[in-house]
């Protein structure tokens, strides 16, 4: 039997007859006869399925949307079939459709901001109490100093911080260069060569250290513990440890926040220096300034306590990006893909929150006369 589709023409009706086999392979061909077809001298519009052999859900879909058009254009029709099967596919096909639509429609402004809201109601609620067993658990620590996990912590030293430093030397060397490149080529016009020394050296130490430092952490180390927690957890490594008696608080949590929290400003620390250098190297070829010129000048124009600012801002930093890298990893649910999401949720609001951190520091600092 040929597949094909007639056009039957009467004198008030017009039959689409149906022949064959109804599929997604001859879908095409059907729809560019019936768009060819003109439906406006007639009454009624019959739609014959009755010599049908084999009906796909893709000819349902198609059907449906033909005689939803029909609808709209105040056309009546009629659907001939004997076959229960196609009759209950074309059932099928309606009946998710309107719930489709019904979803749609109900799925409002109002509902979507609601949600919104609740669910960040609903995470900051379970922030707030993954940092009340965080701080319960320090307290527990300082009453049992024994129960320090110090081989964790010198293990999670060497990955989070010792491991950074090529990258973290770099970008602060690179920082410096970049820095100095572009405020030479305004102090040179006025003469004041010798002031390059102060800009570095108390922007660098005071904002730009810590704050590349912080960046570059919350985008190796916070991520990594994201990754790293979130996989204990899809893997129910945590359940593990909980059924036999260990606190993963106690072993994973706290030991990744010491690390970071010591090496930190050892880290802003190695950064000013690259970046001191890296400054340095420009104001010599730039700016004919020597080496020993430059440490002379920053001897007497920078006091130390920029460099106390700086270092200062380094635990405060290290106890936001380790958190909030580690209560994503909590947050991951059971499946891969949360991980990803939850691992740039980590690194985006790491960021965000030392940016945050560092302007209070500075309004503080700021108005103290630091």
């Amino acid at each position: 039997m040929h597949n094909n589709l007639e056009i039957v023409s009467g004198s008030s009706e017009l039959t689409l007859r149906f022949v064959g086999e109804f599929t997604l392979y001859n879908l095409r061909d059907h729809e560019l006869k019936i768009k060819s077809a003109n439906f406006n001298p007639y009454n009624k519009i019959q739609i014959d399925l009755s010599k049908l052999t084999y009906f796909d859900t893709s000819a349902a879909i198609y059907l449906n949307k033909l005689t939803k058009s029909f609808e709209r254009e105040s056309i009546q029709y009629e659907i001939i079939c004997d076959s229960n099967e196609i009759n209950d596919t074309i059932e099928l096909v309606k009946k998710y459709s309107s719930a489709t639509v019904d979803k749609k429609i109900n799925h409002d402004f109002l509902e979507t901001v609601g949600k919104k809201a609740y669910d960040l109601f609903v995470g900051i609620i379970s922030f707030f109490q993954f940092l009340g067993k965080l701080f319960s658990t320090k307290l527990y620590l300082i009453k049992n100093l024994k129960d320090i996990r110090y081989k964790e912590i010198a293990f999670e030293i060497n990955e989070s911080a010792i491991k950074a430093l090529p990258i973290i030397s770099l970008t602060s060397f690179l920082i410096g260069l970049v820095v100095a490149y572009q405020g030479a080529y305004q102090l040179k016009t006025y003469g004041a060569n010798i002031f390059i020394v102060d800009m570095l050296g108390i922007s660098i130490m005071r904002e730009l250290a810590p704050i590349i430092t912080a960046i570059v952490i919350a985008g190796r180390s916070g991520s990594s513990y994201t990754a790293q927690i979130g996989a204990m957890k899809i893997t129910q490594e945590l359940d593990a440890m909980r059924t036999m008696g260990f606190d993963p608080y106690l072993f994973l949590v706290l030991p990744r926040i010491i690390a970071l929290m010591i090496m930190m400003p050892i880290l802003i620390f190695v950064s000013d220096i690259m970046a001191i250098i890296g400054g340095m190297i420009v104001a010599n070829i730039d700016l004919d300034i020597t080496v020993n010129m430059f440490i002379d000048r920053f001897l007497i124009a920078i006091d130390i306590k920029h460099f106390y600012v700086g270092i200062v801002k380094g635990p405060f930093f290290a106890f936001l990006i380790a958190t909030i890298g580690i209560y994503r990893g909590m947050a991951v649910k059971d499946d891969t893909q949360s991980i990803g999401k939850n691992t740039t949720k980590s690194v985006v609001e790491a960021i965000f929150a030392v940016i945050m951190c560092d302007a209070v520091f500075s309004i503080v600092f700021t108005n103290l006369g630091v």
